[in-house]
């Protein structure tokens, strides 16, 4: 199944949210919906930063339909405001690319008591997609996209449900490997919940194999150096052909809901997008549904079906 973005029809009169949007995957998942005349919502942490980028994508793709909103999504406070703040916008969102991260940092807690990785990379956009998916017409294009990662194989493999935020035992890779792993699951059990219901919403799930972006910030400068300068051209590929899973994710039309999209070359490092492999954790559906009760319990959200809108043709 090739994916050609020149391919894809205009998504104009589309609304798209896309969270870490003013760098590095995000970046370049903007740029791409933006070429289809997608509205998007550029939902980032720094607006110095995020006036820069939208002022680059700007120039890159003249006409571009681009709006700004702040959002914090290691602070459960912030991630409500957002919505509030966008729900007083819009009545209507087409896509929902849940791609903000962190990656290794040291052990810290967020201010809801949540372990970093796993407060800002899965927690903030559990609850971001509850507070939001009613938005959603019920249509096979509505997308909620979840980025996870092919570090979620890795560490235990598994949900540690008896230490959740690393309070007794911290590993940074680790860590990172569990919410990337809890952001699969979750896409998973979105999918099942949406299928049950009979709505056609999609919940899909993304990786982008090895990419050299800001998600490596915390890494040491050293090691960037030595893998960009070694084995990097072997295993890694751009920001700009990473971001690619993503938008297939989000805009074609044959993905199906509870799929999951990573690069198709060695161990899907790098490579054209495609259909991706998930660990046989990943696809435990009473995991998935143990963390969904949690993932409610953590947040105070408890998931409402979105009832069924009328559907106009952009």
């Amino acid at each position: 199944m090739a994916f050609d973005l020149e391919h894809i029809p205009s998504q104009a009169g589309k609304t798209a949210i896309v969270t870490g949007a003013n760098t590095g995957l995000g970046y370049e998942t903007v740029i791409n919906l933006a070429k289809k005349n997608c509205k998007v919502i550029m939902a980032c942490r720094h607006p110095d930063r995020a006036e820069h980028a939208k002022a680059d994508i700007e120039a890159k793709v003249p006409g571009a339909n681009l709006e700004i909103l702040l959002i914090d999504l290691s602070d459960l406070s912030s991630v409500r405001a957002f919505a509030q703040a966008f729900r007083q916008q819009y009545d209507r969102l087409d896509l929902l690319i849940n791609n903000a991260g962190i990656m290794w940092p040291p052990y810290a807690l967020t201010v809801d008591g949540f372990e970093s990785q796993m407060g800002t990379n899965y927690l903030g956009h559990f609850l971001l997609t509850m507070l939001l998916l009613d938005l959603m017409p019920d249509t096979p294009e509505s997308r909620v996209v979840s980025l996870s990662s092919n570090a979620h194989k890795l560490g235990s493999g598994a949900i540690n449900f008896d230490d959740l935020h690393s309070e007794q035992n911290y590993s940074k890779t680790g860590a990172y490997a569990q919410s990337k792993l809890a952001c699969l699951m979750f896409g998973n059990e979105l999918q099942r919940w949406l299928a049950n219901a009979g709505k056609q919403i999609r919940s899909i799930t993304a990786h982008p194999g090895v990419s050299n972006t800001e998600l490596a910030r915390h890494m040491p400068q050293y090691q960037i150096d030595l893998i960009q300068y070694t084995i990097g051209p072997l295993l890694c590929h751009p920001p700009a052909q990473a971001a690619m899973p993503i938008v297939m994710a989000a805009l074609d039309p044959e993905a199906q809901g509870g799929e999951y999209f990573g690069p198709q070359g060695f161990l899907e490092m790098k490579g054209q997008p495609g259909r991706a492999t998930q660990s046989d954790y990943a696809q435990n559906q009473a995991a998935a549904e143990h963390l969904w009760d949690v993932s409610e319990q953590l947040t105070e959200s408890t998931f409402a079906l979105p009832q069924t809108q009328a559907v106009t043709t952009p």
